[in-house]
């Protein structure tokens, strides 16, 4: 559905793409949560009746200003500075000004958000299919990297998710039909929902957020409803094999919480790779 390039083309076009996107992707997940924070905290001022009190005012935070700098030293970084992956090589994974450390994070995510770019270009080509498919695997890479770093879902990034691949079906972009993408998003929700009361009734704690229920429904509405077992039970085996190895190299954070969003983001991911059937077959059901 509307070809732009297929083949080898569209693979480098959205492979590069997806570099470009991923390099963004690293200012969504270090801002997103402290723009959160900072709205929260203003929120808070106007409800103890602070709003107003002379304070020094802040200075604009979002996802475009103020320029990306190094945090160890607050050099601004420059444009040949910011080129995806190929500037960290060039600057050895150090500011080019106090040469502290630039975690590999960074590189990591553009080179993966290229990489799952490039595998949609090669699956459906550079199309209007393909820029959906696209649309979606950004939105979960950042879901992922900012429940690991803060377990925090945000709504600005899940709520779009689950309403464009309702869209995105309404539309023909995808192969689940409508009337599966609403029941897909509706048990997506219900199942984590239903869950994570039962935990809660039965031991007081809280195994999950809400955060979690909204990224399932959204799942639920790009692949479809028959389509949440396979991603629920891909997500609980990658969660339970990394939540091992954490524990054996004693590295679980405070609590010992480990938040469920990254693995069922995986999960995602996975079925938009392989397929939800693919996974199944794989663990012999």
């Amino acid at each position: 559905m509307g070809e732009l390039a297929t083949g080898a083309p569209a693979v480098a076009l959205l492979g590069v793409l997806g570099l470009l996107v991923g390099s963004f992707l690293n200012v969504v997940i270090h801002r997103l949560p402290k723009m959160m924070e900072r709205q929260w905290a203003a929120e808070c001022a106007e409800l103890q009746g602070k709003a107003n009190e002379t304070e020094t005012p802040t200075a604009r935070y979002n996802l475009v200003v103020p320029r990306s700098a190094c945090p160890h030293c607050g050099h601004v970084i420059h444009w040949y500075e910011n080129i995806p992956v190929l500037s960290y090589l060039a600057l050895r994974g150090r500011c080019s000004q106090c040469h502290a450390g630039i975690g590999l994070r960074y590189p990591t995510v553009e080179v993966a958000t290229g990489l799952l770019f490039a595998w949609v270009g090669w699956r459906w080509g550079f199309t209007f299919t393909g820029l959906a498919w696209c649309g979606f695997a950004a939105a979960v890479v950042a879901l992922a990297c900012i429940d690991w770093d803060t377990t925090l879902l945000p709504d600005d990034i899940t709520l779009p998710l689950l309403w464009a691949g309702i869209v995105a079906a309404a539309l023909g972009l995808t192969s689940t039909r409508l009337p599966e993408a609403v029941w897909g998003a509706v048990g997506g929700y219900l199942s984590l929902w239903l869950i994570y009361w039962g935990f809660k009734l039965l031991t007081g704690k809280e195994g999950m957020g809400y955060g979690d229920f909204k990224l399932f429904a959204a799942f639920g509405a790009w692949f479809g409803w028959p389509a949440l077992v396979p991603i629920i039970l891909m997500a609980s085996v990658i969660g339970a094999v990394i939540g091992i190895g954490i524990k054996l190299v004693g590295r679980l954070r405070e609590g010992g919480y480990v938040p469920f969003g990254p693995f069922l983001a995986l999960g995602g991911l996975t079925a938009m790779v392989f397929g939800p059937a693919a996974i199944l077959a794989a663990v012999g059901l």
